[in-house]
């Protein structure tokens, strides 16, 4: 029988950027292969629309662990792709951002971020189909607070 230890210092795991790809690469499968298997494009579309809003959440959690407050309200989504040059300052900005950019929803609208959000700290939420606040089935609001 072998036993590896790791090395003083270092401990077995995954790091948190290993975790955020594995999520991303799961929610670019699940895009692409729900729509096949389901037969349903308006369920898929809620679907990555989740896995989006799950990413966004994620990278703002970062932000928040740098900075030691999540980005306003008017700083937006914008603040975790571009450093913010509206107050407050955001002095532990990675100068690689939190993502790439900023992706649209699934039916081709910003995604809508609230701080703070009427349900915990931050909202995150893709507006539906409808791109109109609230409504139901394929038109109801998608947000953080439903994952």
């Amino acid at each position: 029988m072998f036993t590896h230890e790791p090395a003083p210092g270092y401990s077995r795991g995954f790091t948190l950027i290993e975790v955020m790809v594995v999520i991303v690469i799961l929610g670019v499968l699940a895009a692409l292969i729900v729509p096949k298997v389901m037969g349903r494009p308006d369920e898929a579309r809620v679907v990555a629309a989740r896995q989006d809003i799950a990413s966004i959440t994620q990278a703002l959690k970062l932000y928040k662990l740098d900075n030691l407050r999540y980005p306003t309200t008017e700083q937006g989504l914008q603040a975790l792709v571009k450093k913010p040059s509206i107050p407050p300052e955001a002095p532990n900005w990675k100068g690689n951002g939190y993502l790439e950019k900023l992706p649209n929803d699934p039916w081709g609208h910003a995604y809508q971020y609230l701080q703070p959000g009427l349900h915990g700290d931050i909202d995150v939420m893709s507006l539906g189909a409808d791109g109109a606040p609230g409504g139901e089935g394929n038109d109801a609001d998608i947000g953080s607070w439903e994952l």
